[in-house]
């Protein structure tokens, strides 16, 4: 099944491939003669999934995107101390071929402009036997997850061309910012400007800066944090250049552009955004990555006020329901159905906020299930902030769902969800328990898989699963002692505090408990059908009913009281032993059913 943020991610790129305006960098000559209509954009998330459409493994050069990797390994080698001695980290304003020297010191403003990057270049070592464009090089490679490479005709087509940034590297080099000859500093430079990359290259690094310098992929980590935190920030002020502002407010995210067509933007702990796009707007930005990026943060919430905290995955743990079942007592034949078909319903469990990493981290979940599962059950519980492209994103899961012939069914204590399906074409299950939820996608697949003996809906007392191990006499015998009851839809059975009344069982309707919750309102607990029983439980919880027990339409009981279970086991204490044999049988598989649950729970 098809992810809706897939789906999305190639809408938007079939609306935005039809902008027309900028022009491919020329002043590089070997740079000119790019194809205008290459787009690509990709998502690689910190937990290391990439979603991708478009022109995403063309190669293209990396150009100034290099700048804020170099200012980080620049970092790692000599401190924040030394760094910030021959470059500031105040935005400029100004184009990213400007001047921008400070007077007096010829410090440059920041190490996204040329002359602050020239000064990063220069401030990297040589070390382990490596050059410092090796190391360099290397630190590219790191973050991309893969060995790059230099286009040799750029690189020597910049050597021939790149007279403004010769110049600048001339200048710092007068101030004592360069310290030694800047020849082999500006071949540098040059160098790492030329280094090929691809949109998913570029995607895998921002999302390695998102993931606090691990890359994703390999799980090397290839820049600290303190380095990372610097270099987003210089980012997040000077990134864009004179659109920095601009971008700031608009997009949210720290980002670098490359005349080379390439856009990275970061939103730390959550993903790495890259964008391909040869035809640039008047700041030297892709016009296209400029677009997509701004229809991205808006549609889908990723702008650093709204997704401040943390991305992490929302999912807690994802199990089918053999190993976590309702614990309501069936008959053999719907065990049997049960065993052979749970697998097909499935328990998602989610927590913490539903932000885009987390409803990413969802929807891939859900995307990705087998074709056998036909019945999903989204735990919501433990979730706390639910974003607007969570609600959008989740509505279009389940209409995929429904397309596919599936159900989603929902665990929602707080309502928060409703409004999203409100609209729908049906009703949306929902339940406020995991329990209930189970129990409805039991039923479910009982009613698909079985027959008309998995879920009757009439019983005689001597077919309910609770009493199945007496024999035809012991069976007579207490069905004689047995009252019959009959209630109407809502009428009250049991009510919480009352004494142990005796054991019911279902012969005919459904019966519905629940409990008093947190905030007072009433959390139902299970549904009950004909030849279940309930009531006996009582005697463990100092002989006081604890829930509210009430029929759901028409119901039909049996009912062995108190008082003829003290009869039985005073004039017929065999039977008594035997009732009391069956019943605890029948309890213990309820347990039984409990701690394979919470074996399941634990071990996710």
């Amino acid at each position: 099944m098809e992810s809706p943020i897939e789906s999305y991610l190639k809408r938007i790129h079939q609306e935005i491939a039809e902008l027309k305006d900028g022009k491919p960098y020329s002043t590089i000559p070997a740079m000119a003669n790019v194809d205008p209509d290459n787009f690509g954009i990709c998502l690689t998330t910190v937990d290391g999934y990439t979603y991708e459409i478009g022109d995403t493994r063309q190669e293209f050069t990396i150009q100034s995107i290099s700048k804020p990797f170099t200012y980080g390994l620049a970092l790692a080698d000599l401190g924040v101390e030394a760094v910030d001695a021959k470059v500031d980290v105040e935005p400029s304003g100004d184009s990213f071929n400007e001047i921008s020297l400070a007077p007096g010191t010829g410090r440059p403003a920041n190490a996204m402009i040329n002359a602050g990057a020239l000064t990063a270049t220069s401030l990297v070592r040589s070390a382990g036997g490596n050059t410092r464009f090796k190391r360099i090089l290397n630190t590219y490679s790191a973050f991309a997850g893969r060995q790059l490479n230099v286009d040799e005709e750029i690189f020597e087509s910049e050597l021939e061309h790149g007279h403004r940034n010769r110049a600048l590297a001339y200048l710092l080099r007068s101030f004592n910012i360069l310290e030694s000859d800047p020849a082999p500093v500006i071949r540098d430079y040059f160098r790492q400007c030329s280094v090929q990359v691809t949109c998913l290259d570029l995607s895998v690094m921002a999302a390695s800066l998102a993931n606090a310098g691990r890359n994703p992929l390999t799980g090397k980590e290839v820049l600290g944090i303190g380095e990372v935190e610097r270099v987003l920030s210089v980012m997040a002020t000077s990134g864009m250049y004179d659109d920095a502002g601009s971008w700031l407010s608009n997009v949210g995210m720290p980002a670098k552009s490359g005349v080379g067509g390439g856009t990275i933007a970061v939103l730390p702990g959550q993903v790495g955004l890259a964008v391909y796009s040869p035809p640039l707007d008047a700041h030297g930005s892709s016009v296209r990555g400029v677009a997509t990026a701004e229809r991205l943060s808006n549609d889908m919430e990723l702008h650093f006020v709204r997704a401040a905290r943390t991305g992490r995955s929302a999912i807690r743990s994802t199990y089918d329901i053999t190993g976590a079942p309702s614990g309501i007592r069936r008959n053999d034949e719907a065990m049997d159905i049960l065993r052979e078909h749970g697998h097909r319903a499935r328990v998602i469990e989610l927590n913490g906020d539903l932000l885009f990493a987390g409803t990413e981290s969802m929807v891939r979940e859900l995307s990705s299930l087998g074709e056998d599962v036909a019945l999903v059950i989204l735990d919501l519980r433990r979730v706390d902030e639910v974003a607007g492209v969570s609600l959008r994103l989740l509505a279009e899961v389940r209409e995929n769902l429904v397309a596919a012939g599936r159900e989603l069914v929902l665990i929602d204590a707080d309502g928060s969800l409703a409004e999203t399906f409100k609209d729908v074409d049906r009703e949306v299950p929902t339940f406020d328990t995991r329990t209930a939820a189970v129990e409805w996608c039991e039923n479910e697949l009982i009613g698909r898989y079985g027959d008309e003996l998995c879920l009757p809906a009439e019983v005689e007392v001597a077919d309910c699963p609770a009493l199945s191990p007496l024999s035809a006499g012991d069976m007579d015998a207490l069905a004689g002692r047995m009252e019959d009851r009959a209630y109407a839809d809502r009428d009250v059975v049991r009510r919480v505090g009352q004494r142990f009344g005796g054991v019911f069982f279902i012969l005919s309707g459904r019966i519905e408990t629940s409990v008093p919750g947190p905030t007072g309102r009433r959390v139902k607990l299970t549904t009950l059908s004909a030849g279940m029983t309930f009531g006996e439980l009582a005697l463990g919880s100092s002989d006081r009913q604890e829930t509210t027990v009430k029929a759901v339409g028409k119901v039909r009981l049996k009912v062995l009281t108190a008082e003829a279970i003290a009869n039985i086991e005073e004039e017929d204490p065999r039977l008594g032993v035997e009732l009391w044999k069956a019943l605890t049988r029948d309890a213990y598989t309820r347990v039984d059913l409990y701690l394979r649950e919470t074996a399941v729970r634990i071990r996710d």
